[in-house]
């Protein structure tokens, strides 16, 4: 049995739902009676926020679910991404991370695929920052 999903948005908010684009007008409420595919807005990054190798998978798997019709080639890319930055990162909490994304996609739970990068870009920041830092200790 599918369970309804109640969604509140603010006016001029929009909503993806399988593909399609919804905006709203108004502050409104939203339930989705039957299973379907949505981002909300808060939840979808733009190309020029892909700065970060997380930041390049979570923008791969949120393709799948906003355009249905390059899902084939957005997961490849997608898993392409996931092995790259398996090989990149050395962290622990990034690469159990990255372990649980590959699983979540294979089995097409895109969704909390994306729930796992979102909680890991405080770890990646911290990385980044730490590389910069060294870099520019090792130029001076």
């Amino acid at each position: 049995m599918t369970k309804s999903i109640n969604l509140v948005l603010k006016a001029g908010e929009r909503l993806f739902v399988n593909g399609a684009v919804l905006r709203f007008n108004r502050k409104t409420t939203v339930e989705l009676m039957s299973d379907a595919v949505f981002l909300l807005e808060s939840h979808v990054i733009q190309p020029h926020e892909t700065h970060t190798p997380l930041r390049q998978i979570y923008f791969a798997i949120q393709t799948i679910l906003m355009d249905p019709n390059t899902a084939a080639p957005a997961l490849n890319l997608a898993n392409q991404l996931i092995a790259a930055a398996q090989q990149a990162f050395s962290n622990p909490e990034i690469l159990n991370g990255l372990d649980q994304v590959a699983l979540l996609t294979e089995t097409g739970r895109h969704f909390d695929a994306m729930k796992v990068i979102r909680s890991l870009y405080g770890v990646e920041a911290l990385i980044m920052s730490n590389a910069s830092a060294e870099a520019a200790s090792r130029a001076a």
